[in-house]
């Protein structure tokens, strides 16, 4: 076990049954034109979340530990968006967007569309698992428990976008679902105002996880590679 400085207490990790769990880190959330951008949200800090994010999961694989991309998106006829009577056809923004300007029709978060694609600087690899997701939660109709358990896996890093939608909701599923949860607090970015991070972190340190940085959780993949390394030795 590695003990992982994290909030409100430190949290002993098994490494070798983690996930780093990078969510929605998507053209639409993080890349000027996207969809976050078009209607107005402030994404001036997705730029330093990218490269944290680059960091994070260049570790990880050196590392060992289980990289994760979940990729929200709708196929183009949005037959998995819900149609009036679901709450995520009023609710979610990119379908709310395109509704509301006829010009961005099927241009937004829409499955081989530039703006739902995983940005550039952090494409999958090989070995890494990549789950798409027409929800909010990653564990929302997809084979992402199905997959961290027959990988053996009970420890999540998350990182992403958005911290107060997206990021948490799939944080809240993973502490009920057994999982521990933990947040990486410079890996990710809000959409709204600050008040709502605030939030998010608030619960997560003292109802349903811990949350740490990315230093802290790079120190400790590091150390493990270091352990590995000695008894290679």
């Amino acid at each position: 076990m590695t003990v992982l400085a994290a909030r409100p207490d430190p949290v002993e990790i098994a490494l070798g049954q983690s996930a780093l769990i990078v969510v929605d880190m998507q053209n639409a959330f993080a890349s000027k034109g996207g969809m976050l951008d078009l209607a107005g949200h402030d994404i001036s800090a997705a730029a330093s979340v990218v490269e944290v994010n680059k960091k994070l999961i260049e570790t990880a694989r050196a590392t060992g530990v289980k990289v994760v991309y979940l990729q929200v998106g709708y196929k183009p006829d949005l037959s998995d968006a819900g149609g009036p009577l679901s709450p995520n056809y009023h609710k979610e923004l990119g379908l709310r967007t395109m509704r509301a300007r006829p010009e961005l029709d099927g241009k937004l978060l829409i499955h081989g569309t530039w703006d739902w694609a995983i940005v550039d600087a952090l494409k999958p690899q090989p070995g890494d698992l990549v789950i798409q997701k027409s929800r909010y939660s990653g564990f929302a109709g997809t084979t992402l428990d199905n997959d961290l358990r027959a990988h053996n896996i009970r420890y999540l890093f998350f990182t992403g976008v958005a911290t107060n939608v997206c990021v948490e909701s799939t944080a809240r599923d993973a502490y009920f679902q057994e999982y521990w949860p933990v947040m990486v607090e410079d890996a990710m970015n809000h959409a709204g105002p600050d008040f709502v991070r605030d939030a998010t972190l608030w619960n997560f340190e003292n109802v349903f996880g811990w949350v740490t940085d990315s230093q802290n959780l790079i120190a400790a993949f590091e150390n493990r590679t270091n352990q590995q390394g000695g008894e290679r030795r």
